[in-house]
């Protein structure tokens, strides 16, 4: 027990301590009540602010004008042209004559010879084509053939054009070459025909193989001649899609749903090429054909095709309303060779069909 005289002075300094409190209390609660409308005033200034500049970024948005969209760096494999399809002149070129991989754009050759064995009767678009356990082990992108099955000329032919399917493509290879090799031959020998000197096929697809090798003027003659060899044909390659045994397959050539006058062709990518296109585009009485090779992205190949056609297409507008004449510029431009004709289908090639009697 604590002695009186310390039990006082306890007490004592209790007492203090509480009248020292109560003296402070005032003024400890006005300075909370401030510290309290000081960050609530804060907080308000900085709502409005962000108020402000989110209204004013809007605004921005609303009445700026976009901008288009990036265009990609080129990449070691960048390759592109541009040429008017009427004369074979260039109005853009980025090495056009070094060699790259075409990848799916392959698929324009097998179509090629598909369509020429169409118009000599060779094939007909509702004879059905077998499927072998070859065509039906092809990698991606596929239709999901199985070996044994048939299948359609027409639905295997918007397979290559919308899908760029691999194994639709080496049944219309094999029905006319009997082997993808023997098929591959053909179409180097055709490439050679339209003037193609630097294109050698390997397969059907455009699936990874070192030696198969084209360029973009070789490109251009080759989309040139889907157009204008087999004008009843080129359509296919303006169908958004097709659908095969259920499966709507829609076609990998985006651009034509955004670029105005766009009317095909194809698109390609394996790693070794990047991302590759031939485009074909006609307003009022021009038709260009664009060639791109090498694309980082499929979209920023995309969007570098648009630019360089919309460059060609200046071009050719400045020219017009200047009233140049054809012979002033031909001296200072590059020209693609475009076949003249089309090339005669020879009966001594080796083709081998499927039989008719299985067509419908």
């Amino acid at each position: 027990m604590l002695p009186k005289r310390h039990s006082i002075g306890i007490v004592k300094i209790l007492l203090i301590a509480w009248i020292v409190a109560g003296m402070l209390s005032p003024f400890a609660a006005d300075a909370a009540h401030k510290n309290r409308r000081s960050a609530h005033k804060a907080a308000h200034k900085i709502h409005k602010i962000s108020k402000t500049h989110k209204a004013q970024a809007g605004k921005r948005g609303k009445h700026a004008k976009r901008q288009p969209p990036p265009v990609d760096r080129q990449s070691a494999n960048y390759a592109d042209l541009v040429m008017e399809a009427r004369t074979g002149r260039i109005l853009h070129a980025t090495e056009p004559d070094e060699l790259r991989h075409p990848a799916s754009l392959t698929k324009m050759m097998t179509l090629y010879l598909a369509f020429q064995a169409l118009k000599s009767g060779q094939m007909h678009l509702n004879q059905m084509l077998p499927v072998s356990q070859n065509a039906a082990s092809q990698e991606p992108s596929k239709l999901g053939l199985r070996p044994g099955q048939q299948i359609r000329v027409e639905d295997a032919l918007l397979g290559l054009v919308t899908k760029s399917a691999n194994d639709a493509t080496v049944v219309v290879a094999e029905a006319l070459g009997g082997s993808e090799e023997q098929f591959a031959r053909m179409m180097t020998n055709k490439a050679r025909a339209l003037g193609m000197k630097s294109t050698v096929f390997r397969n059907p697809s455009g699936l990874p193989n070192s030696e198969q090798v084209t360029t973009a003027r070789d490109m251009a003659i080759l989309g040139y001649a889907l157009i204008y060899h087999h004008p009843q044909f080129y359509p296919y390659f303006s169908r958004v899609g097709f659908t095969y045994a259920g499966i709507r397959h829609n076609n990998h050539n985006h651009l034509m749903s955004r670029y105005r006058g766009m009317d095909g062709i194809k698109t390609g990518y394996i790693r070794a090429s990047g991302f590759n296109l031939v485009a074909s585009t006609v307003r009022e009485q021009t038709r260009l054909i664009g060639v791109v090779f090498g694309g980082r992205s499929a979209v920023s190949r995309d969007n570098k095709m648009a630019v360089l056609l919309d460059q060609a297409f200046a071009k050719v507008q400045h020219e017009k309303a200047a009233r140049v004449a054809e012979a002033e510029i031909s001296g200072a431009v590059d020209y693609v060779m475009l076949p003249s004709q089309i090339p005669a289908f020879s009966p001594d090639q080796p083709v081998t069909v499927a039989s008719r009697s299985s067509g419908m």
